[in-house]
């Protein structure tokens, strides 16, 4: 009670924090006529002189006003566009390293200039981190406009960039990218072999737009790069061997949830059969060393019992090709992870092709948190403050409207099946296409909204392709006939551009545009269409300057016109067939309606048949509502309806976040160790000698190797002197005569070491001497960094194997998390174990042939990086290598003959179809047969 009444008087935390930025807003006002008074020479000349303040020993936030005072008269003379009051708050929350939520149509896209051209003196580098190439390139061309006014440097990091020109955008001091650009190219960098091939220079200050999309949505799947690994075809077959030889006491096997697992008895006759074939690095199979081939005897146990040829998978020209269980299709192409497809190829003695290796990986989570500041910007974050502040330590901001928000969200209306809910939305579209109110109709899948399209066209609509201006400048000229025509648009998430322009024209009345995610879109819908989209679209080839005037003006006097027309329709009406499992998914499509204080109107469509409902107990509801006579297309409407989808909502929410930061508790482990993995890496490629490395390195083998055989203070005679002896010669490469220097009277184990440290320093000098000063740094450091990248990658296979079993030793009640990063800490001292034994083993025996050595390669590459939604690599495109750096021929393309399947040659699953269907190609010619 106390509470609100405080509430009420003094308003909620962020009410005062909003009221906290006033005064400087006030500031910036005040400065606007001397600013707007300067010359664009002097108002450009301000910039180097805040550059030399902050040389000075001022701060940024010392500056912040008369910066954001000259970002705004910036954009008053490049753009035309004057920053609100809001928009100035907004700036502070972002330059603070929060997350500023602005309603649609606020103009986030200008707010973040303020604080993006604030850093950016600094001298660091600002990345500004968009959801689609096609936003970044339009975004640093637009805002760029500003930036470059002022006399700062604009970059763009787009797919299909070299290294050369990647390097150049990430100099620049503002660099517009992706989320998973800047990913891949962490990731390459710390794979490079110098630091001049690196292209990223560091992680200053960042800000996500649509940050709610990229650091929860996206950040659900990592980011990986893979290559094949070695050759390990023996070592499946030898496994494969084993299996038959168990018997069914040997096995526990569960058809219905179809796993199988070996009993004690089983484990007991495998460990003696692997142990008999020299497989197992230590006695037991289940000490951590072994974690690799206990993972390939399981995926074998698996292939062998439960998965059957001819049902599962069958076997066709010497490839295992598999079945989709749901169509009976066969898959050629896919292939089954973590070394069960291999598994598959040993049991039926095909060619075994080489199973793909983890080369690095590294989650959003942890990438966005390598930031010094980071911030980001969108309409819907509340809902999603907890996690914010908890995995990024991002508060949330909500930003107020510059014009007072008047859309009506009317109460969702629940029918008892879907077939009624659908004709209750056509009812809805055909009465507000009679009063010429546009409608968005917001679906949760691609397949609903087909299945909606369908249903309209049963009814005599047609879908409309709104790639071609002309088609449509005839549909919407004005003409009552034309705009009345019952035609609709579906946005198919695939070509951004023609995406940005349909969901620009949204506005127009009568038009009726079918939605599946509104997230991201980066395009306001604009009650009578988006002028500046539609010129860029409709006038790209008109170069006559009278002419392109003429016409301008035409449009924008109909925009003018069909908004009238819009607003007394009641603006834009946002129609949802379903609520989506997260209410931050809803509130995006609500917004889209109601921008800048325009009217608007939104609701939601229930069926007791849609998901959410069903999973929350409709059963009872549906027999509750035919007992009080809820006739057929009639719907229940009340907002404890409302209320109690919330909480549902709620409990989803609060559920996928646990699952979030238990995969984030595991992911941190390795990524701590990336960390320091990555930094010894880039050290070594900096420091010009590095014998002194290699040196601590090789007395740290020998003196490891010394005190297992000599214990401390033992006599001479309990020495393994015969044990000693074969491991120098195994690790170093030296016959010393061990025996012999036991034997001297009086020796100790500090002679002894001395002695062998000696001889060993002693064989690098001379090599060091026989070949100069200039190759021994060279091979030094190639061995070093080669060395370090093959085991890191070893090491990522073992903790991918380690993830995947160490869940069952919560069944001994033993913490899961808290076991493996104990088995990850050991797996990690180990590597650092056998990293300088491999290092002092290839310096002590290599040789350098007569000629000039090659610089190291990157091993062959492929990046994936899932869509959460769909489960598919959103990189499977053939032009994949662009990304990884490779530049290719892409003039196939071109090439393609659409009639001709012949000339296409290698199509990607979700490259558009060549035959000109704008379907993808999985689902045109590419279909399985």
């Amino acid at each position: 009670m106390f509470g609100a009444v405080v509430r009420k008087l003094f308003g909620n935390a962020n009410d005062r924090r909003i009221r906290a930025y006033r005064p400087r807003v006030d500031q910036i006002n005040a400065l606007e006529p001397e600013i707007a008074a300067l010359s664009d020479e002097a108002l450009r000349a301000r910039t180097e002189a805040f550059r030399q303040e902050l040389a000075a020993g001022k701060t940024l936030d010392d500056i912040l006003v008369p910066a954001f005072a000259t970002v705004r008269e910036a954009a008053k003379r490049t753009l035309g566009q004057r920053h609100f009051d809001v928009q100035l708050m907004g700036g502070m929350v972002l330059h603070e390293g929060s997350i500023a939520e602005m309603k649609t149509g606020e103009g986030k896209t200008l707010v973040a200039t303020l604080p993006v051209y604030l850093n950016a003196l600094s001298g660091h580098g600002v990345h500004v981190v968009t959801v689609n190439d096609y936003l970044a390139k339009r975004d640093s061309e637009w805002m760029g406009q500003i930036y470059r006014f002022l006399g700062l440097t604009v970059g763009v990091i787009v797919h299909g960039l070299d290294d050369e020109e990647r390097k150049l955008a990430y100099g620049c001091d503002v660099t517009y990218g992706t989320n998973n650009e800047l990913g891949f190219d962490y990731l390459r960098d710390n794979m490079k072999y110098r630091v001049e091939d690196m292209v990223q220079r560091g992680h200053a200050y960042a800000i996500v737009d649509e940050v709610d999309s990229i650091l929860i949505d996206e950040a659900r799947t990592p980011l990986i790069i893979s290559g094949p690994l070695d050759d390990r075809s023996e070592f499946y077959n030898t496994i494969d061997a084993f299996i038959p030889r168990l018997d069914s006491t040997d096995v526990d096997l569960d058809e219905k949830q179809r796993t199988v697992t070996m009993t004690e008895a089983g484990m007991e006759k495998m460990e003696r059969m692997l142990r008999e074939a020299g497989q197992l690095k230590t006695d037991s199979l289940y000490d951590v060393e072994n974690v690799s081939v206990v993972h390939h005897v399981n995926q074998a146990l698996r292939a062998h019992k439960l998965f059957q040829r001819d049902k599962d998978y069958i076997v066709r020209n010497g490839e295992v090709v598999i079945i989709d269980e749901f169509t009976g299709r066969m898959m050629p192409g896919r292939r089954y992870s973590d070394g069960l497809h291999q598994a598959l190829e040993a049991k039926e003695r095909q060619p075994i092709q080489p199973e793909n290796q983890t080369l690095a990986s590294i989650t959003f989570q942890n990438y966005f948190r390598m930031y010094t500041k980071l911030a980001g910007m969108t309409g819907t974050a509340q809902t999603e403050a907890d996690e914010f502040l908890d995995i990024y330590n991002l508060e949330v901001v909500e930003v107020p409207t510059n014009l007072p928000m008047v859309r009506i969200d009317d109460d969702d209306e629940v029918y008892r099946t879907a077939a009624e809910k659908y004709r209750a939305i056509i009812t809805l579209i055909e009465d507000c296409k009679t009063r010429g109110q546009p409608v968005l109709v917001g679906t949760t899948s691609i397949e609903k909204s087909e299945q909606l399209a369908d249903m309209l066209r049963e009814k005599g609509w047609e879908s409309h392709d709104f790639s071609d201006p002309n088609a449509f400048a005839a549909l919407y000229s004005g003409d009552e006939g034309a705009t009345n025509a019952k035609v609709f648009a579906i946005l198919n998430a695939r070509y951004h551009e023609q995406e940005a322009y349909i969901v620009s024209q949204a506005g127009v009345p009568g038009a009726v545009t079918i939605a599946t995610n509104m997230a991201g879109r980066g395009t306001d819908i604009q009650l009578g269409g988006n002028a500046d989209m539609r010129i860029r679209q409709e006038l790209a080839d008109v170069t006559d300057e009278a002419e392109r005037h003429r016409r301008i003006e035409e449009i924008k006097a109909q925009i003018a016109r069909l908004k009238e027309k819009a607003l007394a329709a009641g603006g834009l009406f946002v129609l949802g067939t379903e609520r989506h499992e997260s209410r931050r998914i809803d509130n995006q499509l609500r917004g889209r309606s109601g921008r800048q204080g325009d009217p608007g109107h939104s609701k939601f469509f229930l069926s007791l048949e849609d998901d959410l409902m069903r999973i929350f107990g409709s059963d009872k509801l549906d027999g509750m509502l035919q007992k009080l006579g809820l006739r057929e297309d009639e719907a229940i409407v009340h907002p404890w309806i409302n209320k109690a989808l919330e909480k549902a909502q709620q409990k989803v929410e609060a559920r996928n976040f646990d699952i979030r930061k238990n995969l984030l508790k595991f992911d941190n482990v390795m990524n701590d160790q990336r960390k320091v993995i990555f930094e010894q890496r880039i050290d070594w490629m900096r420091d010009e000698v590095t014998n002194e490395i290699v040196t601590d390195m090789r007395h740290t083998v020998v003196d490891d190797l010394v005190a297992k055989h000599v214990p401390e203070s033992a006599y001479p005679e309990q020495w393994d002197t015969p044990g000693l002896k074969e491991e120098l010669s195994r690790v170093l490469g030296l016959d010393l005569p061990i025996e012999e220097w036991a034997k001297e009277e009086g020796i100790a184990d500090e002679e002894l070491l001395a002695r062998v440290t000696r001889k060993a320093d002693e064989h690098m000098a001379a090599k060091a001497a026989q070949w100069g000063p200039d190759v021994m740094r060279y091979v030094e450091k190639s061995i070093l960094l080669q060395s370090l990248d093959h085991l890191w990658r070893e090491h990522l296979v073992m903790l991918d194997h380690l993830r995947n079993v160490v869940g069952l030793r919560g069944y001994a009640q033993r913490d899961p998390l808290n076991e493996y990063k104990a088995e990850a800490f050991a797996l990690f001292e180990a590597m650092s174990q056998s990293l300088r034994e491999a290092v002092t083993a290839q310096l002590m025996r290599v040789e350098i042939v007569q000629q000039q050595p090659e610089e190291a390669a990157l091993p062959p590459m492929e990046a994936t990086k899932l869509d959460p939604l769909t489960g598919e690599n959103e990189f499977a495109t053939a032009d994949v290598g662009l990304l990884l750096g490779n530049r290719q021929d892409t003039a196939e393309a071109a090439e393609r003959d659409p009639k001709n399947p012949a000339t296409w040659g290698k199509v990607g699953r979700n490259e558009a179809c060549p035959c000109g269907s704008g379907k993808k190609y999985k689902h045109c010619h590419g279909r399985y047969a």
